[in-house]
């Protein structure tokens, strides 16, 4: 095998959302030089085994990398997103990712692109196609953008036994069924779960024939409220009624209930109490619609489909061969433990606010852009484990918030947040004099601090309970 010798100031492994955003971010504001290497054929990650149907749930506003729009800041004035800004779906994403490879960072001069490249380690790396490896000389830092990266249902296969006589597919062969099912067993508690679901309505399938299984209650974040540009003020409201219910909560169970009573959460079932938290937003017109499916089998996990037998945790239900059982049951995230963001050699991508994988890499990007040293990169940078139970909503409320405050005492981070585009609430400042962001400007001034000491009382409380 020919063995070739580079050298970069960054090797970047991930060409995925992170990745790119990293990337864009570091290129902008310094003169590095990048290496990328991605084992899939083509830029966007995770996106590339996407299943056909699914959307991005929060606006395109503010995905995707710094220097390159995703879709065109609409507003839908149709379906369960009316009123929010638009959702690109994957083939856009793709595309678009695909796009900001080609004319931004190639184009740039400062990256070099390794397609179909598999990272074993030592700064190595080797073709899955050719006979190629590669040696890298590294002169500042190797960038995991991986260390978080999904599993999906397209490569990750179902977490039970499937019997041969039995039809279960991926997520991503729902679309292409070619005949009607007598009934569709949807297999999984998170977002694409929510996905298909919603899916399989929308295509005509009454809610009596959809049946769903369902480990865990969720809570949701309400979109309504994750929304930037001309609807900032539904960010600023919705970030007040939250300091407010944290601040007068005197319980976890309070505060919770308190977040679904200010429409910041939100749950599939109010009749259900939700054991898990892992950060998706809903539109209320999608739970309405959830709603109608009245099977929903709350026995644990699936451990096995059999040709007429689904056995759970909890209990065996019946099935069918003319039941289409469709696997939603893959990890997500990976849920890895927090890690120091800046180490010496070597950035591990991770989120700092909740949730935003683009603006929290292209943060990482500009923060090691600046040239500060280890210490203070970590401290503007701490690094926010991926939520999974209820709890994780305070604990990560706290580690975002206190980030910001310290990014709001940095001028040059403070600039780099108003012209950024994947930053949320960019823009605030101009629109600062509108009666809506003033006065929940002014609400969560209000109940910011003891919001923060509230939720540290109880997170310590949790722990001690626990």
């Amino acid at each position: 095998m020919p063995t070739h010798r580079l050298e970069t100031d960054y090797l970047v492994i991930g060409c995925g959302a992170a990745g790119m955003a990293f990337a864009d971010a570091l290129i902008t504001d310094s003169d590095a030089d990048v290496v990328m290497v991605d084992r899939r054929h083509a830029p966007g990650g995770h996106w590339q085994e996407a299943y056909p149907f699914v959307r991005l749930h929060q606006p395109s506003a503010y995905y995707g990398v710094n220097s390159l729009p995703l879709g065109t800041d609409t507003i839908d004035d149709v379906g369960p997103n009316r009123g929010m800004y638009e959702q690109a779906g994957a083939p856009e994403i793709c595309a678009y990712y695909d796009r900001v490879m080609r004319r931004r960072l190639l184009a740039s001069g400062s990256v070099r692109y390794f397609p179909m490249s598999e990272y074993v380690g030592g700064h190595r790396f080797v073709s899955r196609v050719a006979a190629d490896r590669y040696e890298v000389t590294v002169r500042k830092a190797l960038v995991d953008a991986t260390y978080l990266e999904p599993a999906v249902p397209a490569t990750f296969a179902p977490p039970f036994d499937v019997a041969p006589a039995v039809r279960c597919v991926p997520v991503n062969a729902l679309a292409r069924v070619a005949e009607p099912a007598e009934r569709y067993v949807v297999i999984g508690a998170g977002k694409t779960a929510m996905d298909a679901s919603l899916w399989l309505l929308r295509m005509g399938v009454p809610p009596d024939a959809v049946r769903w299984i369902k480990p865990r209650e969720a809570w949701l974040r309400n979109r309504w409220f994750a929304q930037g540009g001309e609807l900032v003020g539904n960010l600023i409201d919705g970030l007040a009624r939250q300091m407010e219910a944290a601040a007068q909560a005197t319980s976890t169970d309070d505060l919770f209930a308190r977040l679904e009573a200010s429409e910041q959460l939100l749950r599939v079932d109010e009749r259900v109490t939700p054991t898990m938290y892992k950060g998706p937003t809903a539109s209320t017109a999608e739970l309405a619609q959830l709603r109608r499916i009245d099977d929903v089998v709350r026995l644990g996990h699936v451990r096995r489909i059999a040709r007429d037998e689904i056995v759970l945790d909890h209990g065996t239900i019946g099935t069918g061969p003319d039941h289409l059982h469709v696997h939603c049951a893959a990890p997500g995230l990976n849920p890895a433990p927090a890690v120091p963001i800046f180490e010496e050699g070597r950035i591990t991508l991770q989120p700092i606010r909740t949730g935003l994988i683009p603006f929290n890499a292209a943060l990482v990007g500009f923060v090691e852009a600046t040239g500060r040293d280890l210490a203070e990169k970590n401290r503007l940078c701490p690094p926010n484990r991926l939520p999974d139970v209820p709890l994780d909503w305070i604990r990560g409320t706290l580690v975002e918030t206190s980030a910001e405050y310290a990014w709001s005492k940095e001028p040059d981070m403070a600039d780099w947040l108003e012209r950024s585009r994947l930053n949320t609430s960019r823009g605030l400042r101009h629109r600062a004099d509108r009666p809506l962001v003033r006065e929940a400007t002014r609400r969560f001034g209000t109940h910011v601090r003891p919001a923060l000491a509230n939720l540290t009382g109880l997170l310590d409380d949790a722990r001690r309970a626990a």
